[in-house]
């Protein structure tokens, strides 16, 4: 006889618990909408003051105005851990200076036409945590 599987409870986080666990971890997904679809990209991100900075392998101009981040550390096994969305407004970071900051201190891609940094101003951070439910 096999085990029963584990129930498990999805939790909403607070603001300030979401921003935390965002800025605790540094690989994310990109996504936006392009032709009608949506297509998401791996990225490497900081957070800094009140921005996200994403370096992904993306071509700098599809990045819409608008794109969504995800971030998530969900065990494999027990099927807990947690998941944060941002979702905000976006820029494609142009300047020399800044951009050679970002591309010495995130790893990324090789150099070159779809390795683009991205500045996300979040208007909306939201987090879950997947835990187990106790019985009762």
């Amino acid at each position: 006889m096999s085990p029963r599987p584990a129930v498990l409870r999805m939790s909403e986080v607070s603001g300030a618990e979401a921003v935390w666990l965002l800025e605790g971890s540094g690989l994310g997904r990109l996504v936006y909408v392009q032709r009608e679809q949506a297509v998401v990209r791996p990225a490497r991100h900081v957070w800094e003051f009140g921005s996200l900075i994403a370096r992904t392998p993306t071509p700098a101009a599809a990045v819409p105005l608008s794109v969504t981040y995800q971030v998530d550390e969900v065990g494999a096994e027990t099927g807990t851990g947690w998941t944060v969305t941002a979702t905000g407004k976006a820029d494609v970071i142009t300047d020399t200076d800044e951009a050679a900051h970002y591309q010495r201190t995130l790893p990324g891609w090789v150099h070159g036409p779809h390795d683009t940094l991205v500045r996300i101003r979040p208007q909306s951070v939201t987090g879950f945590r997947f835990t187990r439910a106790t019985d009762g």
